[in-house]
């Protein structure tokens, strides 16, 4: 499949632009808030997969509104974001606690291959029998 088709796909009434980053198709679809979203063409998700800030659901008139509704209905679908599925762009930090246990974790790491401390200290350990 090519980087972007001569005629780019449409994902309901939204209109079809290419990504300047990947190069691929993306919908700009219009919010509740007379903005406009540009989601990931042709993808639902289980809601209850994707974080509630970043969960779109179309609605009847064809407009998109964010659905934070926790816990979602297991069976509510949504949409996401082009940039979330975006190749050509970092993933945002979805989970911001998560990230900076992390990064604790790496520095961790590093610091315990600096001293490489022995699991079992030569100590002379006890008879308990």
């Amino acid at each position: 499949m090519g980087a972007v088709d001569k005629e780019p796909r449409r994902w309901g009434d939204g209109q079809a632009s290419a990504c300047p980053y990947c190069r691929l198709p993306q919908d700009r679809v219009p919010t509740l808030d007379h903005d406009w979203v540009l989601l990931e063409p042709g993808l639902d998700v289980l809601a209850h997969l994707v974080p509630a800030e970043r969960r779109w659901i179309t609605l009847s008139d064809g407009r998109v509104a964010v659905y934070a509704v926790c816990p979602p209905d297991p069976l509510q679908r949504c949409r996401i974001e082009h940039r979330l599925a975006c190749s050509g762009q970092q993933l945002p930090d979805l989970w911001p606690w998560l990230t900076a246990v992390r990064q604790e974790n790496a520095r961790q790491v590093e610091r315990r291959a600096g001293a490489e401390p022995a699991l079992w200290p030569d100590i002379e350990l006890p008879d308990t029998g």
